[in-house]
């Protein structure tokens, strides 16, 4: 299927890419069909894209690369609806607003994108963790370094 996206232009997608947030992402409710696109290969970042138009379309990055010891309980029901049986069905995004330079970028570890990656299933889960924000810095003192 083509689709118009903020950041590449009309590209063609396949429908088991397409990743289902029946409840939409706050602040979106209508937006329920996102597909998840990377800027480079391997890249750091990627961009959660809404299907049916160009916005929303969200920068997102794997909290984990930046921040390994993050953690959070998800709730029982969260899991029934995403349909996670397994760790490895679980993919953690973090939404991330860009900022210039770069390395002064941030992301909400508050409220992470929850994918099932079988079942295609997701939703934005607010943590009941007051131990982050929704402005954590992404690029430590180091890395801001080897950025610029």
């Amino acid at each position: 299927m083509q689709i118009n996206t903020k950041y590449f232009g009309e590209i063609d997608v396949k429908e088991e890419e397409v990743i289902h947030f029946p409840q939409g992402i706050p602040g979106f409710s209508e937006e329920k069909q996102f597909v998840l696109l990377s800027f480079e290969e391997n890249g750091l970042f990627q961009v959660l894209q809404s299907t049916n138009h160009v916005h929303p379309a969200f920068v997102v990055v794997d909290p984990f690369l930046f921040k390994q010891d993050y953690q959070f309980e998800l709730d029982e029901p969260t899991q029934e609806q995403l349909a996670i049986k397994t760790q490895e069905d679980l993919l953690t995004l973090a939404i991330v607003t860009v900022k210039d330079p770069l390395t002064t970028s941030t992301a909400n570890l508050q409220a992470p994108i929850i994918i099932n990656q079988t079942k295609k299933l997701a939703k934005q889960y607010i943590t009941k963790s007051e131990q982050y924000t929704t402005r954590e810095t992404i690029f430590t003192q180091a890395s801001q370094k080897e950025v610029d």
